[in-house]
């Protein structure tokens, strides 16, 4: 290696060891006023010094330069990371409502089930057949090879000579139509699907 590469690489460890202990801290502290979590801050950090590091080439020797770049992939590497996180966030958000909803759904349902339906005489086997015949000929016929002959999707497919996905929307249809037209009598409906 000539003396002139050698003195450069030199200077820029250097002017690395003094940055990173001077730098550190105060990197960590402002990294932590966005990140909030100081190991998640002390990361950013230091992927940021090792950055330098790696880059020690191609960049500028002198300090300011490497604390212009520091700065730079510090605040880059916070703007990411809180940018995951907010993904991160809103993702759980959706789920925790999706599940809200759904346990709403379910205590609004068992809350309106009326028992006295079943001692009437009108059996459960009747609501449902009743709801079952209710729907489209062909969603129909799917759906009792489905749930009540047991039959799997593809079988369906090739016994009809339609596609897969065929079937999937027509089973769709009827949950929907299911759900709807037996919308007070949920836990029959969940008792029907689960047979």
């Amino acid at each position: 290696m000539p003396d002139e590469t050698k003195n450069k690489e030199q200077l820029f460890r250097d002017n690395f060891e003094r940055i990173y202990l001077s730098y550190y801290p105060g990197m960590v502290r402002f990294a932590r006023e966005y990140i909030m979590c100081r190991e998640d801050a002390e990361n950013i950090v230091q992927d940021a010094f090792t950055d330098i590091w790696e880059m020690r080439h191609t960049l500028f020797y002198e300090r300011k330069h490497l604390t212009a770049f520091l700065f730079t992939s510090i605040k880059n590497r916070c703007i990411d990371f809180l940018r995951h996180q907010i993904v991160v966030r809103e993702a759980e958000d959706v789920m925790q409502e999706t599940f809200r909803r759904e346990m709403q759904m379910k205590f609004d349902s068992l809350e309106a089930f009326d028992i006295d339906l079943l001692a009437s005489g009108t059996s459960i086997e009747d609501l449902i057949m009743n709801a079952v015949n209710a729907l489209p000929e062909k969603c129909r016929e799917i759906f009792v090879k489905n749930k009540i002959e047991g039959k799997k999707q593809k079988d369906i497919a090739l016994e009809m000579h339609i596609s897969v996905n065929t079937v999937e929307t027509q089973m769709s249809i009827a949950y929907k139509k299911l759900k709807q037209e037996l919308k007070d009598r949920l836990p029959l409906l969940l008792f029907m699907l689960y047979l």
